[in-house]
């Protein structure tokens, strides 16, 4: 090719050049999106337990150096190093995780163990007969579900609970991390071996971990409802729930609960909503004398108010007693909610609020086989106690879930946390929350 029929490079370059980037916008310029870079914020100590003979020590990275067990989350990887200083005779060496569920109710109890993961760090040659490796590195990847007896479960967080004065009520969830050395025939009060059938093993060391899920709601709170004329300002953002609270003289009272449409919260979070009642003028009158207000003027006096409550159930079967499958659980209140009056019309009054999560709670609900753990908003509306009442009770019952993150747009405020970057969004359709069962009293 001659040198004439060569295009005008720099003329070219000069119409292809790159744009000047600068890291904020310019005066001119301003922001469509912005995503925050997320970096690993990983605590960089390590988890150490060993034997007491210093055998075998099992390094667990990523760790707080200060905690008392190891803690991982949703679909986190079990990263570490095992150190053997006794390598004698040690034919294979493998890691595994397992999954403990105990549960006993009035007498049954059912108990479920689960190998969650298992991989084999070193097996001995035959040929070669080299010696175990004194330092053998180790990624193990906890998933995400678990199946017993034919279903499916998300894998719950750690957890325990119990019943005051029901000893025989108790619930809990364990994982445990396992290292098991293989040798021959030698070592005492063993059992086979199920990956080397004819070998025996014994566990080396072992130790117990958290496993703490984040979730995150998949939608922001919205916005604060508006009073207007007739009412409040409906919107999408809030669903409401209506009930009556029925008068034994008179006219019976409209309730309507607004919660927001989504009714997942963040644990760290209040839990915003608003309440109209609406009826007579002389109705409301009666109402007013142990409605809202006058719960909040007195505490002892509590006749309206709106709670956040937990219903933690065991269902085993009782073959030694009754035969039969039965269940038990226990209510606990753990968020209470604050009245402030919003506003009134001739024929109704309104109140907003919020409902403040205990911070004891660190988990959202569940199911694992028998166990599970479900919220619910409840609003309960009490008459004196005396002969005569002007109204009946009334015990408004609505199912949220809970979750640990806090709702964001682009990332920004989570960190790394054992390899999950991003908590994962949960929402879930209002026929999948109206599915759940009506909460129960009782013991």
């Amino acid at each position: 090719m001659s040198t004439a029929s060569l295009p005008d490079y720099p003329s070219l370059l000069s119409l292809l050049h790159s744009p000047t980037y600068t890291a904020t916008p310019q005066a001119h310029e301003y922001s469509l999106a912005h995503n925050a870079r997320l970096r690993p914020n990983r605590s960089p100590g390590e988890f150490v337990k060993q034997t007491r003979n210093g055998a075998v020590i099992l390094r667990l990275v990523g760790q707080d150096d200060h905690a008392t067990v190891p803690v991982y989350g949703y679909s986190a990887s079990v990263q570490g190093i095992l150190d053997i200083n006794k390598r004698d005779d040690i034919t294979s060496v493998e890691i595994e995780g397992t999954l403990k569920l105990e549960e006993v109710a009035e007498g049954g109890s059912t108990n479920c163990k689960l190998c969650l993961n298992r991989s084999v760090l070193w097996i001995k040659d035959r040929i070669y007969q080299a010696p175990c490796p004194s330092s053998l590195p180790f990624n193990l990847s906890l998933p995400t579900t678990f199946s017993d007896r034919g279903n499916t479960y998300p894998l719950p967080p750690s957890h325990e609970s119990h019943l005051s004065g029901l000893p025989g009520f108790r619930a809990k969830i364990v994982y445990s991390i396992s290292v098991i050395a293989v040798k021959p025939h030698l070592v005492p009060h063993a059992v086979k071996s199920s990956l080397l059938g004819g070998d025996w093993f014994y566990r080396t060391i072992s130790t117990p971990f958290e496993y703490l899920p984040r979730t995150r709601p998949s939608v922001p709170l919205p916005l604060p409802l508006m009073s207007i004329r007739g009412g409040v300002l409906e919107t999408p953002q809030w669903k409401v729930f209506p009930s009556l609270v029925h008068a034994n003289r008179g006219e019976d009272i409209m309730v309507k609960l607004y919660l927001p449409a989504n009714r997942i919260f963040c644990i760290h979070q209040s839990i915003p909503f608003h309440v109209m009642f609406s009826s007579s003028a002389i109705s409301l009158a009666a109402f007013m004398s142990f409605g809202p207000m006058v719960s909040k003027l007195s505490l002892k006096k509590q006749h309206t108010k709106i709670q956040l409550l937990r219903q933690t159930t065991v269902d085993v079967r009782n073959e030694l007693v009754l035969g039969t499958r039965t269940d038990i659980w226990r209510v606990d209140c753990i968020g209470e909610g604050a009245f402030r009056h919003a506003a009134d019309g001739p024929h109704w009054t309104s109140f907003s609020g919020e409902i403040y999560i205990s911070p004891d709670v660190k988990v959202g609900g569940f199911k694992a086989c028998g166990f599970s753990i479900k919220d619910f908003v409840v609003l309960n509306v009490t008459p004196p106690d005396s002969s005569k009442p002007p109204f009946k009770e009334l015990r408004l019952v609505v199912p949220v879930r809970l979750a640990t993150d806090r709702h964001t747009t682009d990332g920004s405020g989570l960190t790394a946390y054992n390899n999950r970057y991003r908590p994962p969004s949960i929402s879930s359709s209002s026929e999948e929350l109206e599915a759940s069962p009506e909460l129960r009293y009782g013991s």
